[in-house]
């Protein structure tokens, strides 16, 4: 990396068109902003999003720059957010473009080049401290980032206006207090606030005001703080080359990381099971579906469980997908979330640890396995925190003997391994299991093929129109005014 990394990634940013993109990178962008909408919905359907609405205004499309927080926290307050290998993007990097393109500010391929940029320069920055104690949705500098590249390329703003606004907007990075974004509803404001301060250091930038440019590696930098292993050379590591879009995973039902596979193996069993009594419940995972079920242990209560705490968990999911064939944003409201029965089943449901899973997890590029890969050794304390010593260094060993010259992220065939084994014990003494290492819509060979299929399904299942999704498969053929008509039919019709 030579000179400041805020520095080369606003040149390269500032110049991207959609020409230079790769097609399936950038069709897979357009389901993004498919699915980011179906998330944004699915906000809007929520009695939270009246709420948020009802103390911000409405999402007026004149004014993009108060339009743009209140698409972001709607997009996220569900866990229905689209990841990539390296952060929860969607939020900022969908949300912050089309509140531009909502005004009539871009044509379709202005939107679509905005959005993958913005993908671009958010994951790359969230990948650099991905080795850290933030990670997933509490890594809230990635809508910092996001928010700032999503306004910058929407306002075609030249690339020293892009080192400025990011090193102001690093300046004074978000680091949540779990214990209020898991015991109360402040997660519905944890998007909204990083990307009105997105929206404040580009104003900033525009007047004049200046950032440092090395303020990610400098040694008194953002990276300092917010990594234990810091990687500042995946910032600008093969930009134009090795594209983080690519490895989008996208999240069909409301939940926290790593209880999809769960899900998905629940409703395969609920299919078998028609109706059968169930006495108990063993759902084998990684470490990692273990340790952020942890996080949420404390803060349930049955059908009082906070939202936050009750998407992270996962005794209530499996429990309402074995008993109803579903899961859905309803689910985490009353009457379902009251519901005795799920309540009685979640209550019998064992979580227990596969260490072949781990280790499937820490192969896999998402959610951390590519950056394990990069910084090898250095990588050991932060990941014994996680999975303990002993898998720690057998996936380092892994890493190093694999990839011993690895300098930069493979981001060719990306995958997100996050396993899980359901096994049911049935009242006459039957058992049954269901296994699964990538969940539907997960990065991997299954999405790459049909992510649109999956994710206008998605949309449709929140209320949105079919037609209109399939109306996105030509957006970078559409004017101005097309996408703002576009964008304001996806919006539009029936919520709850």
């Amino acid at each position: 990396m030579s000179g400041p990394a805020a520095v080369t990634l606003a040149r390269w940013a500032a110049g991207v068109r959609l020409e230079d993109v790769p097609g399936p990178v950038a069709e897979l962008a357009i389901s993004q902003i498919v699915s980011q909408l179906a998330a944004i919905r699915a906000g809007l359907r929520h009695r939270a999003g009246a709420a948020l609405l009802g103390a911000y205004g409405p999402l007026d499309h004149r004014d993009p720059v108060r339009c743009a927080p209140l698409l972001a926290a709607l997009g996220s307050w569900l866990n229905l957010d689209d990841t990539a290998y390296a952060g929860h993007l969607g939020p900022s990097t969908v949300a912050v473009p089309l509140a531009w393109a909502r005004a009539g500010r871009l044509d379709g391929r202005a939107l679509l080049t905005a959005v993958i940029v913005a993908d671009e320069c958010a994951a790359r920055i969230t990948a650099a401290a991905t080795l850290g104690p933030l990670r997933g949705q509490s890594a809230l500098h990635t809508h910092l980032a996001g928010g700032v590249a999503g306004r910058m390329h929407a306002e075609r703003a030249p690339a020293m206006r892009w080192t400025h606004a990011l090193g102001l907007a690093f300046a004074a990075p978000p680091w949540p207090v779990m214990h209020a974004f898991l015991g109360s509803e402040a997660k519905l404001l944890h998007v909204f606030t990083p990307v009105r301060a997105a929206m404040d250091a580009c104003a900033a930038a525009h007047a004049g005001l200046t950032g440092v440019p090395d303020v990610f590696e400098h040694p008194r930098g953002f990276l300092h703080r917010f990594a234990t292993v810091p990687l500042p050379e995946v910032i600008t590591a093969g930009l134009g080359e090795q594209w983080h879009t690519g490895t989008l995973s996208f999240k069909l039902r409301p939940g926290g990381p790593g209880i999809d596979a769960a899900v998905d193996c629940a409703l395969e069993l609920h299919r078998e099971l028609d109706g059968a009594p169930i006495t108990g419940v063993t759902v084998a995972a990684s470490a990692y579906t273990l340790y952020a079920g942890r996080q949420a242990e404390d803060y349930l209560d049955a059908g009082r469980s906070p939202l936050s705490a009750l998407l992270l968990s996962v005794g209530y999911p499996v429990a309402t997908a074995l008993l109803t064939g579903d899961l859905r944003v309803t689910d985490f409201e009353p009457p379902g979330v009251t519901d005795p029965r799920r309540w009685a089943l979640a209550e019998r449901i064992r979580l227990v640890h596969d260490e072949r899973m781990t280790r499937a997890l820490l192969t896999s590029t998402a959610p951390f396995g590519a950056a394990v890969r990069l910084a090898r050794d250095r990588a050991l304390p932060w990941l014994s925190g996680l999975v303990g010593d002993e898998l720690a260094a057998q996936a380092v060993a892994g890493a190093a003997a694999v990839t011993p010259d690895m300098a930069t992220p493979d981001l060719a065939t990306p995958d997100k391994a996050t396993p899980a084994r359901l096994t049911v014990q049935l009242a006459d003494g039957r058992t049954r299991t269901a296994e699964r290492t990538v969940p539907l819509g997960a990065a991997g060979a299954d999405t790459r093929a049909r992510h649109r299929e999956l994710v206008c399904a998605k949309f449709v299942a929140q209320g949105g129109s079919a037609a209109v999704a399939a109306r996105f498969d030509d957006l970078a053929t559409l004017s101005a005014s097309e996408v703002t008509e576009l964008i304001d039919a996806a919006l539009a019709g029936p919520r709850r």
